[in-house]
Parts: C-alpha cells; sequence; structure tokens
C-alpha cells in the first residue's frame, strides 16, 4: 500500500468502480504499491447504493445476472453479502386501460417475438452488410401483415430484451453483433441491503483518494503522470477504467493521444442509458407477492417495466426503469413532471385513490459528469472487435478495464470486475 501522503507508487488505477478496485485489490495483492483516484466522493461508480429513503436502494448496478460460476457470487459469500433470488416469471401485465391482460395473452405476444426474431436471427448470417437489429425487424414484419394490436405487442416485447436490458433501442444496436455478449448460467439475485457491500469489500485497505477529477494522462518509456484536480501523480504503469461515456467525450486528455484502433473503438461503440425511479409509498396498494409489473401503454417505453421491492425488503418501494431513447428523454423532464407521470400510470393500473409518494429517488445517468450513460453497446458496424480494441494495453504502460473493455461480458458488473483483475494480470 503507498503512503497515505505519497504521490507516487508502482501503479495507478484511474477510477474506483468495480473494476478500478477489482485491479487494485489483484495488485495491492501481489505486493504493489497502488493508489486509486476516484473523481466522485464515493467509490463504486455505477455501483452506487443510497438509502435516503430509509432502506438500501441501487441506483446503479441491481443484479447478479447469473449466479453459477459468477464471480461476483463468490465475493457475495467472501463479505457475508445476502442475495434474495428474483424470479422474472413472477408477474402481473396491464393494458393501456388499466385492465389486466387476459391469461395467455402474455404467452402469446412471447410466441410472437420468438417467431419474427428466428427470421431475424436468420439476417444475423445471410446479409451481405451491417444494418439496425430495428431495420431487420421492419423487413420481417412487412411480410408478415401484422394487425396493429400485434404490432404493438411485439413493438412492446421487442423494447423489453433490448431498451431494458442493452440500455440502447432495437434501430442502435448491430444486427450482426448486439447480442455477442456471453452468459452465466443459473438464477438472478439481488442484495437486499445493497450492491455496495461488494464495492465496499474490494475497497477495504486500499489507498483510494476521493475527489481526484483526472485532467490529463501523459505516459511514455519512463512511465506515467497524471495530473488531477487536486494535484499530480506519478507511477511506472496505471489502469485506466473511465466509463466509454466519458472516453467518448474526451474530458480526459491523453499525451500522446491514445492509437488510432482505440479511438476508433471508442467511436463506434456506443453508451446507452437505464434510468431508474423509485417511490415509496406509505402503504401497499397493489399485489404485495408479485415481483414484475408492466403495462402496454399508449407509448411505448414509458412507464412500462415495474419492480416490486416489497418481497426482498418488506418496504412498500415501487421502481419503474426507463432504458434507450426513453431513458434520455426522462433526464430532461423535472422531478415533478417524472413523479406526475408515473402516478398517471399507477392511478391507471390501481385505480384513482392511491396514496402519492412519500419518497422518491430518480436517476439520470446520462448526464453523470463521470459516466455519461449507464453502460456501452454495439451500434450498427461496430463490432466485438472494439470491446478487445479497448481492452489492448498502450505501450505496456497503460492497460484498460471496465465493463467496455470485457468483450464477453460487457454492460455487467462481472464483466467489469473480470477486465480489472485481467488488466492486472497483464501489467
Amino acid at each position: 500500500m503507498a503512503d497515505p501522503l505519497s504521490t507516487s507508487a508502482d501503479a495507478l488505477v484511474l477510477g474506483a468502480g468495480i473494476a478500478g478496485l477489482a485491479a487494485a485489490r489483484t495488485l495491492t495483492d501481489k505486493g504493489w504499491s497502488v493508489i486509486v483516484l476516484e473523481a466522485r466522493d464515493r467509490v463504486g461508480g455505477r455501483l452506487w447504493t443510497d438509502s435516503s429513503l430509509g432502506l438500501p436502494l441501487d441506483l446503479g448496478a441491481s443484479w447478479i445476472h447469473g449466479v453459477d460460476g459468477n464471480p461476483i457470487t463468490k465475493l457475495a459469500e467472501e463479505f457475508g453479502a445476502r442475495t434474495v433470488p428474483t424470479d422474472g416469471e413472477n408477474a402481473v401485465e396491464f393494458a393501456a386501460d388499466g385492465s389486466e391482460l387476459p391469461d395467455g395473452e402474455w404467452e402469446e405476444m412471447e410466441a410472437l417475438f420468438e417467431e419474427i426474431y428466428e427470421e431475424v436471427a436468420e439476417m444475423q448470417d445471410s446479409t451481405d452488410d451491417d444494418m439496425s437489429l430495428q431495420a431487420a425487424f421492419d423487413q420481417v414484419v412487412a411480410s408478415r401483415g401484422l394487425s396493429e394490436a400485434d404490432l404493438r405487442r411485439l413493438n412492446y416485447y421487442v423494447h423489453l430484451v433490448t431498451a431494458l436490458e442493452y440500455g440502447a433501442d432495437a434501430r442502435d444496436l448491430s444486427l450482426w453483433w448486439w447480442d455477442q455478449d456471453e452468459e452465466f448460467g443459473g438464477g438472478e439475485v439481488i442484495f437486499p441491503a445493497g450492491y455496495n457491500q461488494i464495492s465496499d469489500g474490494l475497497a477495504k485497505g486500499l489507498d483510494i483518494r476521493l475527489g481526484e477529477i483526472v485532467k490529463v494522462v501523459r505516459y511514455g518509456n519512463d512511465g506515467v503522470a497524471v495530473e488531477t484536480s487536486q494535484g499530480d501523480y506519478v507511477a511506472d504503469k496505471a489502469v485506466v477504467t473511465f466509463p466509454l461515456g466519458v472516453l467518448k467525450q474526451a474530458s480526459v486528455r491523453f499525451d500522446p493521444p491514445l492509437p488510432g484502433s482505440k479511438q476508433g473503438a471508442i467511436e463506434r461503440l456506443g453508451m446507452g442509458v437505464l434510468n431508474k425511479v423509485y417511490l415509496k409509498f406509505p402503504e401497499v396498494f397493489w399485489d404485495e407477492d408479485v415481483e414484475t409489473i408492466s403495462y402496454l401503454g399508449e407509448r411505448l417505453g414509458e412507464w412500462c417495466d415495474w419492480l416490486n421491492f416489497l418481497p426482498f425488503t418488506g418496504e412498500p418501494v415501487l421502481m419503474a426503469f426507463h432504458g434507450g431513447e426513453k431513458g434520455f428523454a426522462l433526464e430532461d423532464l423535472s422531478d415533478d413532471e417524472i413523479i406526475s407521470g408515473a402516478m398517471r400510470t399507477l392511478r391507471a393500473m390501481f385505480g384513482g385513490d392511491i396514496p402519492e409518494p412519500v419518497g422518491v429517488l430518480i436517476t439520470r445517468w446520462g448526464r453523470d459528469p463521470f459516466s455519461f450513460g449507464a453502460y456501452s453497446h454495439i451500434p450498427p458496424f461496430a463490432s466485438g472487435d472494439d470491446y478487445d480494441a479497448l481492452a489492448e494495453p498502450v505501450e505496456d504502460v497503460l492497460f484498460f478495464a471496465g465493463e467496455a473493455a470485457s468483450r464477453e461480458y460487457p454492460s455487467t458488473v462481472h464483466g467489469a470486475y473480470l477486465s480489472g483483475v485481467r488488466a492486472a494480470g497483464e501489467m
């Protein structure tokens, strides 16, 4: 561990998100002196637990996606962080008029999507040029003569598997590469006491300097010098874990500039958004046992996907997701406008006499100056190779980690963690 007053170390780690913490922990355990420089006033990055409503609620990452063999599962056990399984099938669905969907209608929607997507997936192999996933859907649908109702249902389901999974709409995803990522098996779990148990556990004992906004990274044969808002630091090597959104903004200057291959990857890859709105109520007015509430409203993607936190926390809290274009659009609204929209939808489903919320949390990840988005995706004409290019070391001095530097598991906490361990190993 570096001296708390020192400004030099064997290695600098730029960013105390999960990737930076993984790299710093790995290097420290190998006996390196490491200083972690973090712009925020907290560790965790896009992993952020807020307790201001009287219970821990995750504003960034929520789930371990696939518990079998997942390194975050192992960390949860190591740090004694309790997890609870979630069941996406434990759901209720409402039509735009607030009535529950008849039995079997949701299954029909799924079947329609799978039937259409079978042809779309064939186009991944048969087309000579990449296109947007939406363009491929449009081509397949054009030959089907779907009714307006079926088209609406299909578009809803496409939104679920794109904007609410990848943080980007189908028109912003590459047909060829959008789903090239790999997955761990097993169920999905959340942390009732907060995901920050993982980041706090990794951070324990590390030399982390908060409020250090990196301005310039100078590197060469003689090592690396980093200029921050608070001072200057030097080391033999550095791990760079800036989110893709920050790299795309070019708010940090590299001297010399990063290689063209890396700059090209940064330009081609996309940074999407998935925003959350938490509403805490004085009492429960919905089905206590149902986990997921879906709303097929008139406006696609608005207030369409809700999670009931009562089964996990014992508190009357609902959370709504907005992803992709709708996620970015949400950020332009005031808190009052957002709450009003949420309550309109909840009243459509549960009646006009439901109570007002007693507490609200709203994320705006697209406007966050230290992430400029939630996580990465592959737009048309980008590819999985761009993730590899982003992960490539530069001159054996700069090493890169983060979810966008993980080809196998981009957009995930476990991908970010594994990338940090990988970067430390390369170093």
